[in-house]
């Protein structure tokens, strides 16, 4: 019971601790994307959107309301992991969350959880954005919530595995552009991958980011390019597979221990 209350209090501890650093510099971590998501609705939404036809029924600007939403939780999760990981690598002050008496999976878990708060935090307020712009739409609540709870968890921990590796901060913004970007940008947030020939719609089938943001569009507006209930699996899948890793590299202290 003893060792119960002593691991909550530390899981607790990690996840206030990230919390009130996002918060404490909201200026950087979430002011800059609701600023983004509005000029991508005057932009893409408004000034091109108007010319361009609906595209499965609802009208552009809605279309892209689910992958701008999508895109925020992804980068901001990710970001907030790589980011604070690294800083208590630099800091040395990892070191002394390596040697409390305190689980590995917990410290894990601590830091993805604050990155998962900052992801969903950033997604309400980008929501909120949208809600100025267009008039919003609910399909399915659970779908929604869901779809965007597994997908910070995901990138928060695909944030961690890359904070492990960084031996600089040059390396921890390395795989967020030229990785990350061009992946959440071919992901279907501007189109519908039935619009693209042949080839290059099965190719973007590899693109594991598709399905989040397919799934988040139906949970918003009922509409989606791939079966739901696959994309669960894809993304399910991915969730199992970094989280093991992620907690094997902390376990055996790689990038972590001198």
């Amino acid at each position: 019971m003893n060792h119960l209350h002593t691991y909550a209090i530390a899981f607790l501890t990690i996840v206030v601790k990230e919390i009130r650093r996002f918060r404490r510099i909201w200026i950087q971590t979430l002011l800059p994307p609701m600023i983004t998501t509005a000029l991508y609705f005057v932009i893409f939404g408004k000034m091109i959107g108007s010319q361009l036809a609906p595209i499965d029924g609802v009208s552009y600007m809605d279309y892209i309301v689910p992958g701008l939403i999508m895109m925020s939780i992804i980068t901001n999760a990710y970001a907030n992991v790589v980011s604070s990981f690294y800083g208590s690598k630099f800091g040395r002050h990892i070191e002394e969350l390596l040697v409390a008496p305190i689980p590995p999976s917990l410290i894990l878990l601590g830091f993805v959880s604050g990155g998962v708060a900052r992801g969903l935090s950033v997604g309400l307020l980008v929501t909120l954005v949208a809600s100025f712009f267009t008039e919003l739409h609910l399909h399915n609540l659970w779908v929604t919530l869901s779809v965007a709870l597994l997908t910070a968890f995901l990138f928060s921990l695909a944030g961690f595995i890359n904070a492990v590796y960084a031996k600089s901060f040059d390396d921890i913004s390395i795989i967020p552009t030229f990785v990350l970007t061009p992946l959440i940008y071919l992901g279907g947030i501007f189109y519908s991958v039935e619009m693209l020939p042949g080839v290059w719609s099965q190719i973007s089938l590899i693109n594991p980011i598709l399905y989040m943001i397919n799934t988040l569009r139906f949970g918003l507006l009922g509409i989606s390019d791939i079966d739901i209930t696959y994309a669960y699996l894809v993304i399910g899948a991915f969730i199992v597979v970094l989280y093991s890793f992620s907690l094997m590299l902390l376990t055996r202290g790689i990038g972590t221990r001198s």
